[in-house]
């Protein structure tokens, strides 16, 4: 199913809203996203339409199955590139950023390898914990990349010890 990155967009700002609100309302939307009122509308229109979600009389939005399976699919996706960005040294702010740019456009091969970047401490393969965090020293992470003299270029990855 192919879902628009604006879409996409939107179905996470819900989710995020509502583990935060509890409940979400279009105009909690247009404010975490800085859109107007009438985008929101128009967007929550097409989610609702689409099946993405419903919304009760009162105007409060909830995320049906489809809904929340990719919203969840690109929040997590988020959390694990902000926190490997922060990790690798970037400030916060522009982790959470850079996320945002990225969590759309990578593809499940990509992230996968991306999260297999740290490992747990004692194993020769892995992945992140389900919180999306290692128990693994960013040191490792940074030792991971061979940077030889004169190289113009991206660093090669090598195998960790």
């Amino acid at each position: 199913m192919n879902i628009h990155e604006s879409a996409e967009d939107y179905l996470e700002a819900i989710l995020m809203i509502q583990e935060r609100k509890g409940v979400v309302h279009s105009i909690d939307i247009a404010e975490e996203k800085n859109f107007s009122k009438a985008s929101v509308s128009i967007a929550m229109k097409k989610l609702r339409e689409n099946g993405y979600i419903s919304m009760d009389k009162d105007g409060s939005i909830k995320l049906l199955k489809p809904g929340k399976k990719i919203a969840v699919s690109i929040y997590e996706r988020h959390k694990s590139l902000s926190d490997l960005f922060v990790k690798l040294g970037v400030d916060p702010e522009t982790a959470q950023k850079d996320a945002c740019k990225v969590e759309h456009d990578l593809s499940p091969v990509t992230f996968d390898k991306l999260r297999e970047l740290e490992l747990p401490a004692g194993s020769s393969k892995g992945r992140l914990n389900q919180n999306g965090r290692s128990s693994h020293c960013p040191a490792a992470l940074a030792a991971s990349f061979l940077i030889l003299p004169g190289q113009d270029h991206l660093p090669v990855p090598r195998t960790v010890w």
